[in-house]
């Protein structure tokens, strides 16, 4: 399943942080150090991890097991399962609201969207959608969470202030995931077996356009400052590199295995390949491979798995 929303690309000065990935076969998650591109660390978390999406803040992901119909929250910091709960039913999108106090789990089975408290876990409200939920993905305002239904073809925009469905609008075949384009204010749909991305405005759902891609579009991310639109293809073991602004595609990139969640950060793409066990890390910019990583057991990282922990606060520091 795909986030999915995925993050933005981080500017090239700020800080390298920690790529999550969560490994559904060995039921846990990788920590990758993107500055010095090791794994630093495996996590245990629960049953078949697929669906993961890092805070703002920087203080943890949430990760969906939909092996165990759970959704468990790690510190970044500690590296250490903060919480856990029951949650849904085979959910696999998931995302954090830019405040970092509400996580939105798709139902998958339950039709509906989750919304939990991002501390406890404990469930705030529900909102009934169409057949299977999937992608989540939240407006950096805070003021629209956006969910693919793929059995209805079709995206819905909640408001989340008065928990109903202020608008819905017709995709391509099965979505099952979306990114969010701030600076050009677009919705990205990937369209599973459409072979497709609808490319959607954010504000108004009216259609932009739509670009053929390869075999079952997974997930996408923005790189390269926003210039470039990367988008997994699990059918046809390639990635295509999407120009936003004429949406054309310019390159498409041989060698993955089975690809699916995509994420990028400080110049870097990396790809999640599920057949392979590892993970492909791309320049941004020109597409080359600059290292391939191994993971756990049939990696997913769907959703946005690149986040930058922050240090712990000074006890005897003042706050200004």
């Amino acid at each position: 399943m795909a986030l999915l929303f995925t993050a933005p690309a981080a500017h090239a000065t700020g800080p390298r942080g920690l790529a999550l990935i969560t490994n559904q076969g060995s039921h846990d998650v990788s920590v990758i150090d993107l500055a010095t591109l090791r794994v630093q660390a495996t996590v245990p978390v629960g049953q078949g991890p697929a669906g993961i999406a890092v805070s703002a803040q920087g203080d943890r992901a949430y990760i969906s097991n939909p092996g165990s119909d759970e959704v468990v929250a790690l510190d970044l910091r500690t590296l250490k399962v903060a919480a856990r709960a029951k949650a849904g039913g085979g959910a696999v999108g998931i995302a954090v609201s830019p405040d970092g106090g509400t996580v939105y789990l798709a139902d998958w089975f339950g039709n509906r969207l989750l919304a939990l408290d991002a501390q406890t876990l404990a469930e705030r409200w529900a909102l009934p959608l169409g057949r299977a939920p999937a992608g989540v993905a939240v407006h950096p305002d805070g003021h629209s969470v956006y969910v693919v239904e793929r059995d209805e073809d079709r995206l819905s925009v909640i408001d989340p202030a008065t928990r109903t469905v202020r608008a819905r609008a017709a995709v391509g075949a099965h979505p099952f995931a979306l990114t969010h384009d701030a600076p050009r204010e677009r919705l990205y749909v990937l369209n599973v077996y459409g072979d497709s991305v609808s490319v959607l405005d954010a504000r108004s759902l009216a259609p932009v356009g739509t670009v053929a891609v390869g075999k079952r579009p997974y997930s996408a991310a923005l790189a390269a400052g926003g210039r470039r639109l990367y988008v997994s293809n699990q059918g046809s073991d390639s990635v295509s590199v999407i120009d936003p602004d004429t949406l054309r595609v310019i390159d498409t990139l041989p060698g993955f295995g089975y690809p699916e969640g995509v994420a990028a950060q400080d110049g870097q793409v990396l790809v999640v390949n599920w057949m392979d066990d590892n993970v492909s890390v791309l320049d941004g910019s020109s597409g080359k491979t600059l290292a391939t990583l191994p993971v756990g057991s049939n990696p997913r990282g769907f959703g946005v798995f690149i986040g930058t922990p922050r240090a712990q606060p000074d006890p005897g520091s003042t706050p200004r």
